[in-house]
């Protein structure tokens, strides 16, 4: 456990924090995307079975930070192993940064940035091959700081 500042304390999510996790990820869209209410609950719902799913096959690692016991920021990893590829050919893990969420009274403390720091060590600790995420506008300049750089994936558009 750590402390991001002396009154807030970092956590390894449990599989009894799907609810918390599943609202970071759909309140995350909510912000990004201008969901509805009725659009927000319907993705926080498919969001908490996702999240149970994901324990239940030890594909999800997580750390939430609270605040006298309520908790007020969030973030985790999809875990899965990677294929050889040009240049590294052998296989490893592979952690995609997901859910980097933090209440709007709680932001511009350093809450993310720790988070951040905390998945990176943990990944480093853990010897995973490759670290990704998705950056939000809002997000991009954080993880730039902490030494992510823009990459050229591209998605398939569905009808």
């Amino acid at each position: 456990m750590s402390d991001a500042l002396p009154y807030y304390r970092i956590r390894p999510a449990e599989p009894r924090d799907v609810g918390v996790i599943a609202h970071h990820r759909a309140a995350m869209w909510r912000d990004i995307s201008g969901l509805s209410a009725d659009e927000y609950q319907s993705l926080r719902l498919a969001c908490e079975e996702w999240t149970a799913r994901l324990f239940a096959a030890n594909e999800y690692a997580g750390w939430l930070v609270e605040q006298a016991g309520t908790t007020v920021a969030g973030g985790g990893l999809l875990i899965r192993e990677h294929g050889p590829y040009s240049g590294r050919y052998g296989t490893g893990l592979w952690a995609h940064i997901v859910n980097v969420y933090t209440e709007p009274p709680h932001r511009r403390r350093g809450l993310a940035r720790r988070l951040m720091q905390t998945m990176i060590d943990w990944c480093a600790e853990h010897e995973f091959v490759d670290v990704t995420l998705t950056a939000s506008d809002e997000g991009r300049p954080l993880y730039e700081s902490l030494g992510f750089v823009a990459t050229h994936d591209m998605r398939l558009k569905r009808p």
